[in-house]
């Protein structure tokens, strides 16, 4: 329901804003341009799907292997002890578990395109739970707020960029994404688990938390103590050859259980292309609303608004400069990125501004992309308190972002 006053609004919003453009401005171009953004956006929504396909098939296929070969399994029964305290709702073991473990790993590695697959598959498993077809379950809601709230350990993509800028150290906002990007994820568990009343406050969910706290502080040590090419080789290599490691080790147990892994493969990939088909026109929806309101000029009213009120009261608005990178996240990965670079290009790689769009870009995700995408998968039309809960995790990690760059760089 909230989706839909999302969308709304998107195009109620666009058509004020464009009609004043016109009347009182006399700009004859903007409608012509939200046209035009319809059938752009339209065009970008089906090159996402078909471009999609390949690779749905591919993690499709791989993971029907490791379901037949029982990896599945294994890694869920594995897991059962952390993840039945934070999707209560899941049976103990069940294999939905291992997809979405799967899916939160290649996440955290930066690994995209393995990343939606493994979690479309993980929506198909926590449908099979739901006994509302129509509706978001607890447990899928938990899973795509994790998602939205955009753990990365390593931001190779991020820093690719910064080089290429010419920035000194193109490495140095590695920490500061790593932190705001955990303050977004744990914002987004707390949040989800008020309203869901799940209880965090517990041996299992405490030893969790401290391992991953750990793990993250062992991971920031030993990146400071590495060269930019060398930190891009470890994070490069280490991620693709786990990966394939993942690969490896369906086939092997697919080989070990004696399973037709080639049959396997083809019935899973079968699945991923009418997946593909079947997303369409939710993301149709969701970026023909972003075209527009974008189209419209309604996001840099809302950025040059928020710069007078703060000259107004008199506080520092350098951090205004890194807003638009900050409201385009959850809409448009490619235009968050873009505007990234922008302001690395106009403000310099190594300036605050430049500094700041990096750590916004890394410390959340596209929250409305993940959303249309992933429940458009299994036909949900009653997000509940997805929106609110995603929306809310990417707000923390923004203002987190701000507050960590200014004490880093301020």
């Amino acid at each position: 329901m909230v989706l839909n006053y999302i969308w709304i609004a998107f195009f109620l919003i666009a058509f004020v804003v464009a009609l004043g453009r016109l009347i009182i401005l006399g700009d004859t171009q903007v409608f012509p341009e939200l046209i035009n953004s319809t059938f752009s956006a339209s065009k970008t929504a089906f090159d996402i799907a078909l471009g999609l396909t390949g690779v749905l098939s591919l993690w499709l296929g791989i993971m029907k292997i490791g379901e037949r070969g029982g990896l599945i399994n294994f890694i869920s029964r594995l897991l059962s002890p952390i993840f039945s305290k934070l999707f209560p709702d899941i049976p103990k073991g069940h294999p939905v578990t291992g997809s979405i473990f799967m899916n939160l790993a290649a996440n955290m590695l930066g690994l995209d395109n393995a990343a939606t697959p493994l979690g479309l598959k993980a929506m198909e498993g926590l449908q099979e739970l739901n006994p509302k077809k129509d509706t978001a379950s607890n447990p899928m809601i938990m899973f795509l707020v994790l998602n939205t709230s955009g753990l990365v350990i390593i931001p190779i993509g991020i820093m690719v960029y910064r080089a290429q800028l010419g920035a000194t150290q193109p490495t140095d906002v590695f920490v500061p994404i790593l932190l705001a990007t955990s303050i977004a994820t744990l914002a987004g568990i707390i949040t989800v688990s008020i309203y869901q009343r799940i209880n965090l406050i517990n041996r299992t969910i405490l030893l969790f938390l401290g391992g991953m706290s750990l793990f993250i502080a062992t991971l920031i040590y030993i990146c400071s103590t590495l060269s930019r090419t060398q930190i891009d080789t470890f994070s490069t290599t280490g991620a693709n050859v786990f990966l394939f490691l993942v690969i490896i080790g369906f086939i092997l147990t697919g080989i070990r259980k004696k399973v037709n892994v080639y049959d396997a493969f083809v019935e899973g990939a079968k699945e991923g292309f009418t997946t593909a088909v079947r997303i369409i026109p939710y993301l149709v929806a969701i970026l023909v609303g972003i075209g527009v309101f974008r189209a419209s000029g309604a996001m840099d009213y809302l950025i040059g608004g928020i710069e007078y009120l703060v000259n107004l009261c008199g506080m520092d608005s350098e951090w205004v400069g890194g807003l638009p990178t900050a409201f385009m996240k959850p809409l448009s990965g490619s235009g968050s990125r873009g505007l990234m670079v922008d302001a690395m290009t106009n403000y310099g790689a190594d300036s605050f501004v430049g500094r700041l769009t990096c750590i916004l870009q890394g410390s959340t995700d596209t929250t409305f992309y993940i959303l249309a995408v992933y429940f458009g998968s299994v036909g949900i039309s009653k997000t509940r308190h997805a929106v609110p809960c995603g929306l809310l995790a990417d707000t923390v990690g923004s203002i987190a972002a701000i507050f960590i760059c200014y004490l880093f760089f301020g």
